[in-house]
């Protein structure tokens, strides 16, 4: 083993350096060091196994344990028997001396955005299908001179106008929720007066919350009457952020109960603010999955209200954008509450960043 511990060593080396798992073995598959990605990916005590016993694949051990083979190369899926669905790429090449490196790259995540992929276009080709199918049979029915009086017309009509607008909306979250995709890894650098923002937020959708004979209360809970906190990010952004929730707060809250948007103070570096309303309780199974495109607790009552099912995945990406986090919570007694942590910039920061 003498003549190998330089190539082991420069081997090991190299396996520091990489993100993916990296096992060295001997020509008969006897793993001889690994590095960390590998002892995450494979959990610990794998030096020493046979290659056999980490990646159960028969062709695999066929070409390590066979040392007249000099064509060892070899790249193959390996998907372990586990309770998380993995599935690893595995390249298999022979080096001087008889020692054969395995590279382990995770598809995991790679995998899991295809399948995420192939469900949104689905998902959008059945939001899509049921207004265009509505909108051409009652074009059809118009068409065929089928109408015999006004009032039907009308009303086919105002059916028609409302999928229309369905559309309208559906396409508008698709745009908002590809735009701010793309651009969630770069951080924002205008600075935007929070609390104003939000205010008028509030403002613009009184109105639709004095219909449902609901109030919207305003409360600033940080100590000391704080001045108008400012952040860096951008004002459509942060107002789409507040005007999905409080809408929601609106459309899914009972007729006659408030809605209560309270800010905090976290430090002197975060604020909190939090979007709560009365309505039915959200189990707490659905929690984690509202973000997710498409989601609906009750798709039925969500299409009637007028809801694409974008909302919140929309906000929760502008939130990431903006470094911020987004909580949800539900009480039996029907009290939900949507929290937005978001950093803030102190007034000599602030200066600084207009100068």
């Amino acid at each position: 083993m003498d003549r190998d511990t330089p190539t082991l060593e420069y081997a090991s080396e190299l396996g520091r350096l990489l993100d993916d798992g990296l096992l060295v073995a001997n020509s008969g598959g006897t793993i001889l060091a690994v590095n960390n990605a590998a002892v995450r990916l494979l959990g610990e005590s794998v030096v020493g196994k046979n290659i056999a016993e980490v990646v159960e694949y028969d062709e695999a051990t066929e070409k390590l344990t066979r040392l007249a083979n000099d064509d060892i190369d070899k790249e193959f899926v390996f998907q372990p028997d586990s309770a998380v669905r993995r599935e690893f790429k595995v390249r298999i090449k022979q080096l001087k001396n008889s020692l054969v490196l395995v590279l382990l790259m995770d598809m995991t995540l790679q995998r899991n955005l295809e399948k995420v992929r192939r469900d949104f276009v689905a998902n959008v080709s059945h939001e899509l299908r049921s207004p265009l199918t509505s909108l051409a049979g009652f074009i059809e029915t118009i068409l065929d001179n089928e109408i015999q009086d006004h009032e039907t017309l009308v009303r086919f009509l105002k059916i028609m106008d409302e999928e229309a607008k369905r559309m309208a909306r559906l396409i508008d979250d698709l745009l908002s929720l590809s735009r701010v995709e793309v651009d969630e890894h770069i951080v924002p650098s205008e600075t935007v007066p929070l609390l104003e923002v939000v205010r008028s937020v509030i403002h613009s959708l009184e109105n639709r919350a004095k219909r449902r004979e609901m109030r919207i209360d305003f409360v600033d809970k940080r100590p000391g009457g704080s001045a108008n906190p400012f952040m860096y990010g951008y004002s459509d952004e942060i107002n789409e952020i507040f005007h999905n929730l409080i809408d929601n707060a609106i459309k899914y809250g009972f007729e006659k109960t408030s809605i209560f948007v309270h800010v905090n103070a976290k430090r002197n570096d975060h604020v909190i603010i939090s979007v709560s309303n009365f309505g039915d309780q959200i189990a707490e199974k659905h929690l984690s999955r509202l973000t997710e495109r498409f989601y609906r607790v009750d798709k039925a009552r969500s299409r009637q209200i007028g809801g694409t099912g974008l909302g919140l995945a929309i906000v929760k990406h502008i939130v990431n954008r903006h470094r911020g986090l987004l909580t949800i919570k539900s009480l039996p007694k029907g009290k939900t509450t949507f929290t937005v942590e978001l950093p803030v910039i102190n007034r000599s920061e602030r200066q600084n960043a207009s100068t």
